[in-house]
């Protein structure tokens, strides 16, 4: 379990076809405080860590995970949101995120509003029960409140410090991120749909 509260932000140094997996080599400050077995959230991807070697580590994503996910596009030299999974004996700073993406979303809007910036992104419809006005909603691992919500679009605003301290610099018009919805909102669903 995690908060969507961005550790660090690592790069990804190396990128393995293994049969219908993907080894991922990454580099960070905290590779070095890892353990094998550890899960760790690599934008918003909860990954085990199966190798430590100085300050990189390995995961692998198998193919549910790629197919569900930015990491099947992403390449070497990319950012990536790095999260520890949180101690219970913690605050809870952002919402509560499993690291099970659901979907991806594209960047369809990005814009400096000169103090913060205004990201809209786009995503499959037939998502669009599980997202709320001013709901919680995890982006690359980012815990972020979404609002303005249309039929299959939404709008978050990131502060300057999210903005330096994650990858979001990096996102562009058309990139894709990866998206996990609330997991409140799931369970209501599924609820919902069963009755």
């Amino acid at each position: 379990m995690f908060t969507g509260i961005i550790e660090t932000v690592g790069k990804l140094v190396e990128t393995k076809v293994e049969e219908t997996n993907i080894r991922l080599t990454i580099s960070s400050d905290v590779s070095k405080l890892l353990k094998i077995d550890q899960s760790v959230a690599h934008n918003g991807v909860c990954l085990t860590v199966v190798k430590i070697n100085d300050n990189t580590h390995e995961v692998v994503l198998v193919k549910e995970s790629i197919d569900k996910t930015n990491f099947g596009i992403t390449k070497k030299g990319d950012s990536i949101n790095l999260e520890r999974c949180m101690m219970m004996n913690g605050r809870l700073d952002g919402h509560m995120v499993q690291g099970h993406i659901d979907t991806t979303a594209k960047c369809i809007i990005k814009e400096n509003l000169k103090g913060s910036w205004k990201f809209v992104f786009e995503y499959d419809k037939k998502f669009a029960q599980l997202v709320i006005e001013k709901g919680s909603i995890s982006i690359n691992g980012v815990s972020l409140t979404c609002f303005n919500i249309d039929k299959n679009t939404f709008e978050v605003a990131i502060i300057p410090y999210t903005y330096d301290h994650t990858n979001f610099s990096s996102i562009e018009i058309d990139h894709l991120v990866n998206i996990e919805f609330d997991i409140i909102g799931k369970y209501i669903s599924r609820i919902h749909q069963l009755s």
